[in-house]
């Protein structure tokens, strides 16, 4: 049995999250096979070898009782084209949060406010939502659903050659707080014991992001990767008030440091990256009323971005990380731009590899020349030691988390 990713001197996994060019969130409702291998074919001649794809909850489960089996079929067709091209999927359940709005089941909805703070939009079976939602870590109703859609899915498609990782979650704190750590603690160790019973080769995830490490929102490192079998982290310099700068190469390395330090387990960088500025456009700061707010968002040019990755991977690689997966495949096509989440998030229109028109972006370029050298999983070149317990760190987790940044970038020679 083996539930594990690479190990040192394994191959240094290089992956994209993805949602198709022309369908985004809404590909589950409008599924098109040809699309996905045409995708798929461009994702493998980049060099990349793990997908990651997302069971948006709305579409998969239309009732708690219920799970919509010709999205189940979709997938087992997505995982034949998978495999057929030899990639492998990183298959997400529950979600959920996705790019600002908070995809929520219609039998979810509840009068009242929301679960968990910050929450912007919630949108149901296409269209916007005026009503919270159950708390999908202490609702039986919801808990019920959960343990069906694992033990369906998994059920279902254990063995099959085109499925790499099962993953609980897309920063589930955005969706939802457990009640406190031994709560959020628990809901993992439960949600991968189903998993493994079904499927006891595959690693199970949960995908957290930078919050988790500067907030104590129910869902610590240290417990919830003690519970599965791989560490992972999401995270992105120009949403962090403390980086350095807007695209310091050394700030995901330190993420995945600290991940590390924290969860015990070494860590995939399993989200980063950012948006760009159109073509011939320089970086600069973007702004628009969004979500009934004013938003002023950092967006570097194609080229900047371009040159902060091609730091910022190998950086990676000497920090020891498992691996590298983009945010995100690719631009969204301009007849998406008016519909959730793009309308007013529109920062998520520009976020990938691939231009609206499908053309390659510089950075694509960059990712597929480092695929090309064959990088491996190392030791760390500088191992992130904490100074504190777990416990202790999560007293004042933006205040540890920022003082340790400054601290390893200290440790490597101030960069």
């Amino acid at each position: 049995m083996t539930r594990t990713l690479n190990i040192i001197g394994d191959p240094f996994i290089l992956g994209v999250n993805y949602w198709p060019r022309r369908k985004a969130m809404y590909w589950w409702s409008d599924f098109d096979a040809g699309e996905v291998r045409e995708e798929f074919a461009i994702i493998q001649a980049l060099g990349l070898h793990l997908v990651r794809i997302f069971l948006l909850w709305d579409d998969w489960q239309p009732a708690p009782d219920q799970v919509n089996m010709q999205a189940l079929a979709d997938l087992e067709t997505v995982s034949d084209i998978a495999a057929d091209l030899g990639l492998k999927l990183d298959v997400t359940f529950f979600t959920g949060h996705m790019s600002g709005p908070n995809w929520a089941p219609a039998w979810m909805l509840r009068p009242g406010g929301y679960p968990a703070p910050g929450v912007l939009r919630v949108v149901s079976r296409g269209q916007i939502a005026h009503r919270g939602y159950a708390n999908m870590f202490t609702d039986e109703t919801a808990l019920a659903a959960e343990r069906l859609l694992l033990r369906t899915v998994v059920g279902a498609m254990a063995g099959h050659p085109g499925i790499g990782l099962w993953n609980l979650g897309n920063e589930p704190d955005l969706f939802a707080w457990p009640p406190n750590a031994t709560a959020g603690r628990a809901w993992v160790r439960e949600m991968t014991a189903i998993i493994h019973e079904l499927d006891d080769q595959r690693p199970v995830t949960c995908g957290l992001h930078v919050a988790s490490l500067t907030q104590d929102n129910g869902l610590r490192v240290n417990d919830v990767f003690a519970e599965t079998d791989v560490a992972v982290m999401h995270g992105y310099p120009m949403y962090v008030a403390w980086s350095q700068s807007p695209l310091h190469p050394h700030f995901i390395p330190y993420l995945a440091a600290l991940t590390t330090a924290l969860g015990g387990k070494p860590c995939l960088m399993e989200e980063f990256g950012g948006p760009t500025q159109p073509p011939g456009v320089p970086t600069g700061v973007q702004a628009w009323i969004g979500y009934g707010q004013s938003i002023k968002l950092f967006i570097p040019s194609e080229e900047d971005l371009a040159a902060y990755l091609e730091q910022t991977l190998p950086a990676l690689v000497e920090a020891g990380a498992l691996g590298a997966m983009l945010w995100c495949f690719a631009d969204y096509d301009p007849a998406l731009w008016e519909r959730p989440p793009c309308d007013e998030s529109r920062h998520e229109r520009h976020f990938g590899l691939l231009r609206p028109d499908g053309s390659l972006k510089p950075h694509a370029a960059v990712i597929r020349s480092f695929a090309a050298t064959r990088p491996t999983v190392q030791f760390p070149n500088h191992p992130l030691r904490l100074d504190l317990s777990p416990e202790d760190y999560y007293r004042s987790p933006e205040l540890h988390a920022s003082r340790l940044y400054r601290q390893q970038l200290r440790s490597t020679a101030g960069r």
